[in-house]
């Protein structure tokens, strides 16, 4: 590969020129031929590609926001990258719900179910409901998080003796993705 320093006029060379295209890549320009042909996507590749303009649009929403981006620009220079890369990736990257420790519920008012969740940016939320086999809930509420990353959701009602119910927890992340997990209870 031939390395060719360019006069400082055209550093900033890109585009089209003829069937040549050129690109800025890292600190250097990269030229091309043009490629030959149409090119036919793949009903996958324009999915990721529309799924790609959307998490564009939210990177460009939630650095609008003042309060938002400041979260964005604190953590992407704690990590060396850039803002908007790091909102890209915050979109494609889903939360996930790692365990629900029943270990200190019964079924009793009062009592903590414990939660460990986590995202590659931050969660937004967790919400807990506890429904009955059939699937009516009987509680519901947002878990609090607590020490250790370790979120934790207090009981308010009091259970049959012998019923089995589900705990099903679902993670909010900031581009309002969410992630459920259900686990059972006896």
């Amino acid at each position: 590969m031939a390395t060719v320093t360019l006069n400082p006029i055209l550093e900033s060379l890109s585009g089209k020129i003829g069937d040549l295209v050129c690109r800025q890549h890292g600190d250097g320009v990269v030229v091309a031929r043009m490629p030959a042909g149409e090119r036919h996507w793949t009903p996958e590749q324009l999915a990721h590609q529309n799924r790609f303009r959307l998490a564009a649009v939210y990177g460009r929403t939630a650095l609008a926001d003042a309060a938002t981006k400041a979260l964005y620009e604190a953590k992407a220079s704690e990590r060396g990258v850039p803002v908007f890369a790091l909102t890209i990736a915050d979109f494609f990257h889903e939360p996930a719900v790692d365990e629900i420790d029943l270990s200190a519920y019964t079924g009793q008012a009062g009592e903590k179910i414990s939660i460990r969740a986590h995202d590659d940016f931050e969660l937004d939320g967790l919400a807990v409901v506890i429904r009955k086999a059939d699937g009516t809930a009987l509680e519901q509420g947002p878990a609090a998080l607590g020490t250790d990353s370790v979120w934790a959701y207090t009981t308010t009602a009091a259970l049959p003796a012998g019923q089995t119910v589900m705990i099903e927890v679902t993670a909010t992340d900031r581009p309002r993705h969410k992630t459920t997990k259900t686990q059972a209870k006896s």
